[in-house]
């Protein structure tokens, strides 16, 4: 399959290579990254003309919109922008609105799985769409990924991530909330774990990725928390969700407070380039307010 993919950064380039590892025909574009390994073009116009497929893979829905103009005009009728960026669902919608007046597919499919996930082909892809769209992206889906769950009408894929992404940053901040109150308590970290791994208290946050150094599976806490998935983009999903909470009139005061502590750890706390689980010393350093 002839693939244009525009984006390739810390997420694009693996998903990139991963396809053209299956034998797909890529061509890639990015206006910084030039990796040497992925077939280049000279515009991202000229890398989705005679695609059957265009994957986008970009920072936020302004600069989706404007790269939607652009490659829109130059795709083969019939043909589908596959959009994996994560942004905002009204941007979503309007680029897919855009796509369907010109006789294109569409798709929003925003992943989970960072860049590990990104390299091993191991992502989850939340899909919205047309079922006709669907269908012709999901070989491409078993390739960067290991699983895709269709959810429904444009602009749903991007609903599905930031509701996931939500809990998962007002989890994370529960979690390292309690490590810094077991501290004080005198609870040894491991005997936290091991209670709470297999008690009322488990949660991915805890049990995969757990914030506390040497305790539970290899997760970015053990790396000096070197990011899987940065603090400032835990930011920027938490302020997706709050936008589109306001939009539709929806209480959120969990999702609004991660979003605040969030953005005092990343704008006013040195966060910026750490993982999201450095919530944890965070938490530690602290007393109470």
């Amino acid at each position: 399959m002839r693939i244009g993919f525009i984006g390739l950064g810390n997420m694009g380039a693996p998903m990139a290579r991963n396809l053209i590892a299956a034998g797909h025909d890529v061509m890639g574009y990015d206006t910084v990254a030039r990796p040497e390994d992925i077939p280049l073009a000279d515009s991202a116009a000229d890398a989705a003309k005679d695609a059957a497929i265009v994957i986008t893979m970009l920072p936020d829905g302004k600069i989706l919109r404007a790269v939607a103009d652009d490659i829109h005009p130059a795709m083969v009728e019939g043909a589908t922008h596959l959009d994996c960026s994560t942004v905002d669902v009204d941007s979503a919608r309007t680029v897919a609105d855009g796509a369907g007046a010109r006789g294109l597919l569409s798709l929003d499919a925003p992943v989970s799985g960072g860049i590990g996930g990104a390299q091993a082909g191991t992502l989850t892809f939340m899909v919205g769409g047309t079922e006709a769209a669907y269908a012709a992206a999901a070989p491409l889906f078993d390739v960067m990924g290991q699983k895709a769950v269709y959810c429904g009408a444009s602009g749903n894929g991007q609903a599905a991530k930031i509701c996931n992404n939500m809990i998962l940053g007002a989890t994370m901040i529960a979690t390292c909330e309690a490590f810094g109150l077991a501290d004080k308590l005198g609870l040894d970290r491991q005997a936290m774990f091991d209670v709470v791994s297999t008690s009322s208290g488990y949660s991915w946050s805890l049990n995969a990725y757990c914030p506390a150094p040497g305790i539970g599976p290899q997760s970015p806490a053990d790396n000096d928390y070197k990011p899987g998935f940065a603090a400032e983009l835990m930011l920027k999903d938490l302020r997706l969700s709050q936008m589109a909470a306001e939009a539709v009139d929806a209480d959120t005061p969990m999702g609004q407070r991660a979003m605040e502590l969030y953005a005092q750890f990343v704008e006013d706390e040195g966060g910026k380039g750490r993982d999201f689980s450095a919530m944890l010393p965070r938490f530690s350093a602290k007393g109470r307010s």
